[in-house]
């Protein structure tokens, strides 16, 4: 079994009460540990190789959204890009 690091070095969050970052963070770590675990999602990256940067771009999340699935959503962002 192959292991799976990933570093965010940065989550631009604008328009986000600055107390809501812990949960916001808690549900894309939530989720992104659902996807990795994927057999799609390890193919897709077993695929591309070593990739050290992996660009996801704009990430439309409704308003009154809760924090929790904000982090979600990002995170499945970040999923549709990773299977392209």
């Amino acid at each position: 079994m192959k292991r799976v690091i990933v570093y965010i070095d940065s989550l631009v969050l604008k328009g986000f009460d600055h107390e809501d970052r812990h949960t916001i963070a808690a549900g894309l770590q939530q989720e992104l540990t659902q996807l990795f675990a994927e057999p799609q999602t390890a193919q897709s990256l077993a695929d591309r190789g070593d990739v050290t940067r992996l660009k996801v771009g704009n990430i439309v999340i409704n308003q009154g959204t809760k924090p929790l699935q904000v982090g979600v959503e990002a995170a499945q962002g970040i999923g549709r890009e990773i299977k392209k």
